[in-house]
């Protein structure tokens, strides 16, 4: 049974209730003063227990503080992940050998600012590709040949860009330190079981999740399918979770892979009947945000059940009835593959 932890009037009322034990004609109304002495010492004491339960809280991972989470996971060799810089390339135009410094900075439509990591000449094409990370870290928008300007365009280098960048993640959450605490503890080392492969690439800073294939490619190997807290992650997260896992990996597992999904985009035509108590304008959102929410919580190698999303659509307020046209069945998915949200379209049925 629980220890009840008495309150400030009730440690108060006890004190009097002694003092009269000892004398039945003692003053202890709110001006004696038996009735200040008391007042004080509860307020002393309830202060000892309030600390003392703030004490125990801290030895439980689940209700400790964050910096007494952070040493319960520093005991077991777990760190706070932090931030990283998003990553990709630019696509360059311009005249034949003109120079790219390192550090030019790429404006993406979005406002988000990109600087190149090295020098670079425009090819005899009059193009070329540089590699570019974010000017600071956290999360950030994936692009895929988007639109994007120089701020200040070197000599013989147009000012017009294409940027395909991905990764980025802001610092751990201590919900998802905690997550990955209470993973170690209820499934702790094997000596390079699936449990230890997955642990390992979500110690790795913009790893969120991993998804463990043993003996995929034959005997002695393992693939590792990773996801960013944003979606795919870039390829720099891919090589340093590869570096990890190659000096954690036991010496028995002959070829250990790391892999970054690939998009499996998947478009929607859905046909709504409303039961008119909302508009079909008023409901496409909420269908979009439903088919959204409900792909968004796929992980790479999951297929899509065409059952599951119409089941999402119909619950929607104001739909009566409801049929997906496209896809016409179920997305199969491959180990290597993570199916995204493409366009919606909402008709009326």
């Amino acid at each position: 049974m629980p220890y009840i932890i008495p309150t400030f009037d009730e440690i108060r009322t006890r004190q009097l209730r002694d003092v009269r034990a000892l004398d039945a004609d003692a003053p202890a109304d709110a001006d004696s003063d038996h009735y200040v002495r008391a007042s004080a010492t509860a307020s002393a004491v309830s202060g000892l227990y309030d600390y003392q339960a703030w004490q125990a809280r801290q030895i439980i991972p689940d209700t400790a503080d964050p910096e007494y989470l952070e040493m319960h996971c520093a005991l077991r060799g777990i760190t706070l992940k932090q931030a990283t810089k998003s990553t990709g390339t630019a696509a360059l135009t311009g005249d034949a050998g003109a120079a790219v410094p390192q550090g030019t900075e790429i404006k993406a439509g979005n406002g988000d600012i990109y600087l190149t990591v090295e020098e670079v000449k425009i090819g005899e094409g009059g193009t070329a590709d540089v590699d570019v990370q974010a000017d600071s870290v956290g999360e950030r928008d994936d692009l895929d040949n988007a639109p994007a300007t120089l701020t200040n365009a070197p000599t013989g280098v147009h000012g017009n860009a294409t940027l395909t960048v991905s990764g980025g993640t802001d610092i751990e959450s201590y919900d998802s330190l905690l997550e990955r605490l209470l993973e170690y503890m209820r499934d702790p080392p094997g000596g390079g079981n699936a449990a230890d492969y997955r642990r390992w690439a979500k110690e790795v800073d913009g790893v969120a999740d991993a998804t463990v294939y043993p003996l995929r490619q034959g005997p002695g190997t393992v693939d590792i399918v990773i996801s960013g807290a944003d979606g795919i992650p870039g390829p720099d997260i891919v090589a340093a979770c590869q570096a990890h896992i190659d000096e954690m990996r036991p010496a028995t597992a002959r070829q250990v892979t790391v892999f970054a999904p690939g998009a499996l985009s998947v478009d929607f035509t859905v046909k709504i009947k409303s039961d008119g108590t909302r508009t079909l304008q008023e409901i496409k959102p909420d269908v979009r945000d439903v088919l959204t929410a409900r792909i968004g919580l796929l992980r790479p190698g999951e297929s899509l059940v065409l059952s599951k999303m119409l089941g999402a659509v119909t619950g929607v307020a104001g739909v009566a009835d409801a049929e997906i046209a496209e896809p016409q069945g179920n997305v199969t998915a491959t180990a290597l593959q993570w199916v995204t949200i493409g366009n919606i379209e909402v008709l009326a049925l």
